[in-house]
């Protein structure tokens, strides 16, 4: 009965989700969005730049680079091992092609709050969250994840963040 209630409410979130907030423009620019999301690039990306700018705090980059990667290959691993196909809605085909037909957790969303965790400590956390909020949501929006997908990659990210020496 919780099962079937949880899945429903699923459904229902997906298809809102697909259904709202798309123009072409704003498609466009989730898709770009999320591509930046790719094996975490944009995370990395972050990571690095501030290890390489950022001498003082150099050990807090690092650490994000190891909890993101970490998180990756955590991400990796449950994917295989719970192995949930990807939504197909008939009616609203995702936006976007995916590596993998795998789809909980997230990786965009597991590697985009280990991000933010991580580099919470040395940045202002509100536009980090934002961001992964962000990166989280257009995997629904472009229909390659359920939200309870992203919600779990949240989750994941966010507990392998906090773990990573």
């Amino acid at each position: 009965m919780v099962g079937r209630l949880l899945r429903d409410l699923d459904l229902a979130v997906l298809r809102l989700l697909r259904t709202r907030g798309h123009t072409p423009g704003v498609e466009r620019a989730v898709l770009t969005y999320s591509h930046a999301g790719e094996h975490a690039a944009l995370w990395h990306g972050l990571a690095a730049f501030g290890w390489l700018v950022g001498s003082r705090r150099r050990p807090l980059y690092a650490r994000t680079l190891r909890a993101v990667a970490l998180t990756q290959a955590a991400n990796s691993l449950a994917k295989l091992f719970i192995r949930r196909a990807r939504p197909l809605l008939e009616d609203l085909p995702p936006l976007m092609p995916t590596m993998t037909t795998l789809s909980y957790p997230s990786a965009h969303a597991s590697t985009a709050f280990a991000g933010a965790r991580s580099l919470g400590r040395a940045l202002p956390p509100a536009p980090l969250y934002a961001a992964a909020t962000g990166m989280a949501l257009s995997r629904p929006y472009l229909g390659v994840h359920y939200p309870s997908d992203v919600l779990a990659g949240a989750l994941l990210g966010l507990a392998i963040a906090e773990l990573t020496p």
